[in-house]
């Protein structure tokens, strides 16, 4: 017998077919061979939406290729991903076979496979178990598509009437581009308050037996204060930090409440430079005696693997990755078999993965490294996408150094961050002991204060041994109650309070997943989108709303508040969840969202228009003398006189830093190569052509002049 097994991408195709013997003919679709048509709504809405797809114009080559494998095999395996995109793909190809007369596939035996690795034992597991196409997962990607073609075919010439050509809107994106807009005029909004904390370097008297030696003492913790915790000083005496006076908490939070919800920041109540000055000369007079040592045990337990939301936010936090790098280099992973299927939710653990891991653990690290029992991990999600695992590598055997060789080191990073949490996940808790130290006053004639000092000590290093964190001893000298200590130094530290920070990849990911906005295998498209259409931009690694992207949203929040609303998109993301899972029937879904939205679309052709308001520069258009302004166009900013379109004066926007070229004194730029990665640049080139990757290196040329 012959069999035709299709996937989807070229690379899954290869790794497959070294797993399947000289029976087995491998293809691929290169994803998608069916979609809505570009140039019109292609939803027959009077007609239960039915979407009217069209064959991919550049795939029919392709589909030509699997019509004829069709015709010679006995059996058509349909073994694409295992999510509703897969399902869709495998059920437009059957029915395109199916359909073919030519093909003679009519009465050929279709299979649909799904395995969440690939790997041989996975792959000949999955033919042991061939099903029929889920048409629950099928209709909910249809739904999806629908619904999304409606709003954003129907809602982009709105936008292009009432703002300006060009623009696009999305079901998704816009409630996320919502969240960033709300929190950069939060920050606009916000006051900064200052506070102060006070500190006081304390000795232990030194008689007979009772000096700070540096045995009892961390040699090598010399670092920053922070309101609350230690510093160690070597043996220039322990910080503590002042905690209450007169029993009254001298640390307090506030709360912002947000578009998002609450922002909680911390201050002390000690909020101006006269009220800390009277505080530290009252602390100078005061002797302090040990009122209180506390000892405790803490356990930390390792996190669970990644799901695809974790994945995102962790690589963009330890590597800068925005999602749709970090889902590129993720997909080859999985393709090339090294790792499980990366679009999941779920926090699950196959039991022969479990056991593998902890037979590698307890081989490497020895029988202590062993969590007592294998560690279940239970999904927290509502309605978890379909019964996947969560993300780990196919082998624990299989080294980073393996990927590297094999297909790169940016993929073996990645794959490194996911190897070791999904491995870290079965290990042993780490046991930290924590000391606290409470000091109090005695010169009680008219105030009484508190102070703290806390330090920490790490007596087993658990799964830390394979996944450290940022943990640091800070061993307190040996105190007894009652002890007297000596004041050494007081000192007052002055701060601000902070506003609610701008969203990064990860926070923005952890946002959408919370609020359920969105599922696991759209948060990178939703962020690169907002990016490409310039509604947002990255500044330092955060995003800030560009005037367009503040203007589009401002429309749709005052003409579509029920489309850009959290709980109103959280809750179709549950109904497209219900048709998944066959509990709703998706027409009747669309009809309940198209009858307002509808009504909507006609009552919005009154509303007015909103204009752009484009951020001045200090700089003259040379032209005309008004000032120019900061646009947007297809390829980045530019700038542009205020008084276009009646003056069509425009030039390139060069973005300024802080930064002096160290060659010619010039002022340093931000500039990109003709692929889009940003270097700096002196503004004075091509006269002076000094250049750096990044401002390390601007520093380092500084300081070797």
């Amino acid at each position: 017998m012959k069999h035709l097994v299709i996937v989807e991408s070229p690379t899954k195709a290869r790794t497959i077919s070294r797993f399947l013997g000289e029976d087995y003919l491998i293809k691929f679709s290169m994803g998608h061979i069916i979609d809505l048509p570009k140039s019109k709504l292609g939803i027959d809405v009077a007609h239960n939406f039915s979407p009217q797809y069209e064959i991919i114009p550049d795939k029919q080559k392709l589909i030509k290729e699997l019509q004829t494998a069709a015709k010679k095999s006995d059996t058509i395996i349909l073994a694409t991903d295992p999510d509703r995109e897969g399902e869709a793909i495998a059920s437009n190809i059957k029915e395109l076979l199916d359909a073919s007369v030519k093909s003679k596939t009519k009465n050929a035996k279709f299979q649909r496979i799904v395995f969440h690795e690939i790997t041989e034992h996975a792959i000949k597991e999955a033919m042991q178990s061939p099903r029929d196409i889920d048409t629950h997962l099928v209709n909910a990607q249809t739904a999806r598509r629908v619904l999304d073609r409606l709003v954003g075919y129907q809602l982009s010439p709105i936008l292009w009437r009432k703002i300006r050509r060009g623009l696009s809107a999305g079901r998704v994106q816009s409630v996320a581009l919502r969240l960033i807009v709300e929190r950069e005029r939060e920050i606009e909004q916000f006051k900064k308050e200052p506070y102060f904390t006070i500190h006081a370097i304390l000795t232990k008297r030194k008689f007979p037996g009772n000096e700070a030696t540096p045995e009892s003492m961390t040699p090598n913790t010399d670092g920053i204060s922070v309101s609350g915790q230690v510093r160690n000083i070597k043996d220039r005496g322990i910080e503590f930090t002042l905690v209450e006076i007169n029993g009254k908490k001298v640390d307090v939070k506030e709360k912002m409440s947000l578009y998002d919800g609450d922002y909680t920041f911390s201050k002390t109540i000690i909020d101006s430079q006269e009220k800390a000055d009277t505080i530290s000369k009252d602390l100078q007079t005061q002797q302090f005696t040990v009122a209180d040592i506390a000892k405790k045990q803490i356990k930390r337990s390792p996190y669970p693997p990644f799901t695809t939301s974790t994945l995102q936010q962790e690589a963009s936090r330890r590597f800068g990755l925005s999602g749709k790098r970090t889902m590129t280099l993720a997909q080859k992973l999985y393709e090339e078999g090294f790792i499980t299927y990366h679009r999941t939710d779920s926090l699950a653990l196959a039991s022969s993965a479990i056991t593998q891991m902890r037979t590698y653990i307890d081989q490497t690290f020895g029988h202590t490294y062993l969590s007592s029992s294998p560690r279940i991990f239970k999904t927290r999600q509502k309605l978890a996408q379909e019964a996947h695992e969560a993300i780990r590598p196919t082998n624990v055997n299989r080294q980073m150094s393996e990927v590297r060789d094999e297909i790169g080191a940016e993929h073996a990073k990645l794959y490194d961050l996911i190897w070791r949490r999904a491995v870290a996940s079965q290990m042993a808790e780490a046991i930290i002991e924590s000391t606290t130290v409470v000091v109090d006053s005695q010169n009680q004639n008219v105030n009484v204060y508190r102070l703290k000092a806390t330090g920490s000590v790490l007596l087993f290093d658990g799964f830390l041994k394979l996944n450290p964190q940022a943990l640091e001893d800070t061993r307190l000298p040996v105190y007894q109650a009652g002890e007297s200590l000596e004041t050494q130094k007081i000192r007052a530290d002055q701060h601000e309070t902070l506003p609610p920070p701008r969203y990064n990849d990860a926070s923005l990911i952890a946002t959408l997943e919370e609020k359920g906005i969105g599922r696991p295998s759209t948060y990178a498209s939703i962020i690169s989108t907002l990016v490409d259409r310039a509604y947002v931009e990255r500044v330092e690694k955060r995003f800030e709303p560009t005037p367009i992207g503040a203007a589009v949203n401002d429309f749709l929040v005052a003409n579509f508040s029920t489309i850009d609303d959290i709980p109103f998109t959280a809750g179709m993301e549950d109904e497209l969840d219900m048709v998944a899972n066959g509990n709703k029937e998706w027409v009747q879904m669309m009809r309940e969202f198209y009858t307002p939205f509808e009504k909507k679309l006609a009552d919005v052709e009154h509303a007015a228009r909103v204009k752009i308001v484009a951020p001045q520069i200090d700089e003259s258009c040379p032209l005309c003398g008004a000032p120019l302004v900061i646009r947007h166009g297809r390829f980045g900013k530019f700038l542009s006189c205020s008084r276009f379109p009646e003056c069509k004066f425009t030039k390139p926007y060069a973005q300024t830093t802080q930064y002096i070229c160290p060659k010619d004194g010039g002022k340093i730029i931000v500039k990109k190569t003709k692929k889009g990665r940003k270097f700096f640049g002196c503004s004075n080139y091509p006269t002076c052509d000094f250049a750096a990757w990044k401002v390390e290196d601007i520093k380092k040329y500084h300081a070797s002049l």
